[in-house]
């Protein structure tokens, strides 16, 4: 197979859907001689925050001049954005031989898209011999193909009600789900988190024997920084390139993570680490500016925390603004009334869309939704074809994309069609 036949058998394998369970995948990774178990990992899962904890953490690492293999999911325009090591994205040609080599094992064996791209990831960093490996659950953490790892740090961002007719109906039922992650005499770490969610978590650590680490006993927010306790070490942060405040929390948790499992060689790393983490991880879709004149604003909040997120710090600039428009798609099983009651007051035109994805909300399912709350929204079904008209139209409006990393993905892989300076 070339690299086109390739990549074509790697996401026809989404037609096996999500299938939760660890007997396939470790199955495969046997297959391939176990290479996860070779890695020393930080281990990420949570609702919100993964990518962007992930990517302070690799950056701090990669910054301190260790190896670091990113894995992240899921990509904006390539595939191979997923795989990284030390800000490079996985190459085409090992891709290519690496679905040359487990051809006959697909056929045979029908791993789903996610077992095998977490395969061929474990598989490059060990080859590469990589230092430290960050790794991103896909979904959950319990029966998710990467929670095969023994990692030197369990990291949980955030919780909240997402993917209920798969984790649970209760922030309870999540948080027993994502805490499986957390591994007998391993450290934890987890980010601020709904009580119940913290109790979870805190007697699963009891009931294995881990250390466990809760960033708000080391974290104080003042106007305009956070401070980091750490020992007797005080960390002070006031800015990240990833936009807004809360991504100063995610930065704590990432330093606290590294900081008690590791031993840095130069602690300006951290701060080195958390300047350079676009350049580092390649992470976008965080508040991402994707044109200043007029403004248009990409950002992956897919579920209704996210959206809360970002609507917090939104309104520190939507007033500048003529007029506000929304762009927006998501995947079906996420409360969507919620995410959509938070608009009306925040925009004056709501568009809707969906995008090429198995499981994205349809526009008759978002309008259904709005119609019941009143909230008047507008189908929209070319948003990149918009967003061109907008920015070659608009002077003084703000257009914001939200929603599923799915949808930007596609916006922006059809904008780079078009030769447009996206970035």
């Amino acid at each position: 197979m070339n690299l086109e036949e390739s990549l074509n058998k790697l996401f026809s394998l989404h037609q096996f859907g999500i299938k939760l369970g660890l007997e396939k995948p470790k199955h495969l990774f046997n297959y391939l001689g176990n290479p996860q178990s070779k890695l020393k990992c930080f281990h990420i899962a949570g609702s919100n925050a993964k990518g962007s904890v992930a990517s302070f953490i690799s950056s701090v690492l990669i910054e301190d001049g260790f190896k670091v293999g990113l894995y992240t999911s899921p990509h904006f325009v390539k595939f191979n954005e997923r795989i990284r090591i030390n800000g490079k994205m996985i190459d085409d040609n090992y891709v290519m031989k690496f679905m040359n080599d487990v051809n006959k094992y697909i056929d045979e064996y029908e791993p789903t898209f996610f077992e095998l791209t977490t395969a061929m990831a474990f598989k490059y960093f060990k080859e590469n011999n990589v230092d430290y490996a960050v790794i991103e659950t896909g979904l959950g953490g319990r029966l998710d193909a990467t929670n095969v790892i023994n990692p030197v740090a369990s990291v949980i961002t955030t919780i909240s009600l997402e993917h209920t007719n798969i984790l649970g109906n209760s922030i309870e039922e999540i948080a027993y789900e994502k805490g499986e992650i957390i591994k007998s005499h391993s450290k934890t770490f987890i980010g601020i988190l709904p009580a119940q969610a913290k109790e979870v978590l805190q007697n699963k650590t009891v009931s294995v024997n881990a250390e466990f680490y809760n960033l708000e006993d080391n974290l104080r927010i003042e106007n305009d920084h956070v401070i980091l306790y750490n020992g007797e070490s005080n960390y002070h942060l006031y800015e990240t390139p990833l936009f807004g405040k809360y991504q100063l929390k995610n930065a704590a948790l990432a330093i606290l993570s590294i900081l008690n499992s590791m031993k840095l060689k130069n602690t300006q790393s951290i701060f080195n680490g958390i300047k350079n983490v676009v350049k580092n991880s390649g992470i976008q879709g965080r508040y991402e500016v994707f044109n200043e004149t007029p403004r248009v604003i990409l950002d992956s909040s897919h579920n209704e925390e996210g959206i809360t997120n970002f609507l917090n710090e939104f309104k520190e600039e939507k007033n500048k603004y003529k007029s506000r428009e929304v762009i927006f798609g998501v995947m079906k099983d996420k409360n969507i009334k919620e995410m959509l009651k938070q608009f009306d007051n925040n925009f004056d035109k709501i568009f809707v869309t969906s995008f090429n994805y198995e499981r994205a909300a349809s526009v008759d399912q978002i309008k259904n939704i709005a119609d019941e709350l009143n909230v008047n929204i507008e189908v929209i079904s070319s948003p990149a074809e918009y967003i061109q008209e907008f920015m070659l139209n608009k002077s003084e409006e703000c257009l914001v994309v939200l929603g599923s990393i799915y949808l930007l993905g596609e916006i922006k892989a059809k904008l780079m069609e078009k030769k447009l300076d996206i970035y």
